[in-house]
Order: structure tokens, then C-alpha cells, then sequence
């Protein structure tokens, strides 16, 4: 029952990750208003918390109620996954900070960069690749030959 609990809070951390990165994607174009603005850092937020979510849940995962450690540690197809996990991560920290500036110097309008929307875009390309190497994982490759 644990595994099932720890799984199902890992899916749904998926679930909201995904959708709070698409929202973002789509509402951060070209000229907005603080209140825009405001809009996005609150479903930033959303989108970290669903990221320590799916981390949390998938560290349980890997060493509490999963398989064995053993079977991830062996699987390059896993390292791939967690590593795009860590590139999302480290992609986020720059529209994060952008966001948070712009709402505490309650600029009334602004113009947001082409490199904030491109980041962002990156973060969902990962997003993308991430599911199908789980896929590669549960159907068993990836596993290195002891």
C-alpha cells in the first residue's frame, strides 16, 4: 500500500508539474502587467512545490518502496532521467528569479525577454523526453550487464 500511495503522489506531481510549466509557457508572451506577472509567480510556486513533490516521491521511491536500488543505479536509462529532471531544475532558476524581480520592483509593465520563453521551452522539451525514458525503463532497458 505505501508503494502505491508514494507512486500516486509521484504521478500527480508529474501531473501538476506539467501543467504549471505549460501555463507558464503560455502566459509569459510578450508585454504584461503586474498582475500578469503575479499570476505566473504564484503558478511558479505550484511548479516548484510539484517538482520537490516528484523529487521527494521519487527519491521513496528509488531507495524506500521501489525496487531495488540496485535496478536504478544499473540503468543508464534512469541516470537520463533524473539527469534531465536535474537540467528542468537548474532551467527553472532563471525564470524564477526573473518573475520574483519583476513582482518586487512592482514594475507595471513589462516586456519579458526572449531568453526567459526559451528557457522555459528547454524546461518542456525535458519535460517531454522524461516520460518516454520512463517508459524505456519499465519495459527494461537500459540495464547494464552485471
Amino acid at each position: 500500500m505505501d508503494e502505491i500511495l508514494v507512486r500516486y503522489c509521484h504521478f500527480i506531481g508529474i501531473i501538476v508539474l506539467a501543467g504549471t510549466l505549460v501555463a507558464k509557457h503560455m502566459m509569459l508572451t510578450g508585454e504584461l502587467n503586474l498582475a500578469q506577472m503575479q499570476k505566473i509567480a504564484r503558478i511558479d510556486r505550484v511548479y516548484g512545490l510539484s517538482a520537490l513533490i516528484v523529487l521527494l516521491a521519487g527519491l521513496t521511491l528509488w531507495f524506500g518502496v521501489g525496487k531495488p536500488a540496485e535496478f536504478y543505479a544499473k540503468n543508464w536509462v534512469f541516470h537520463l532521467k533524473v539527469s534531465l529532471f536535474i537540467v528542468m531544475a537548474l532551467l527553472s532558476i532563471y525564470p524564477t528569479i526573473y518573475i520574483n524581480k519583476i513582482c518586487r520592483a512592482k514594475q507595471k509593465l513589462v516586456n519579458v525577454p526572449k531568453s526567459i520563453i526559451n528557457t522555459v521551452r528547454l524546461e518542456l522539451t525535458c519535460l517531454v523526453i522524461i516520460p518516454l525514458s520512463a517508459v524505456y525503463m519499465a519495459k527494461g532497458y537500459g540495464l547494464y550487464a552485471s
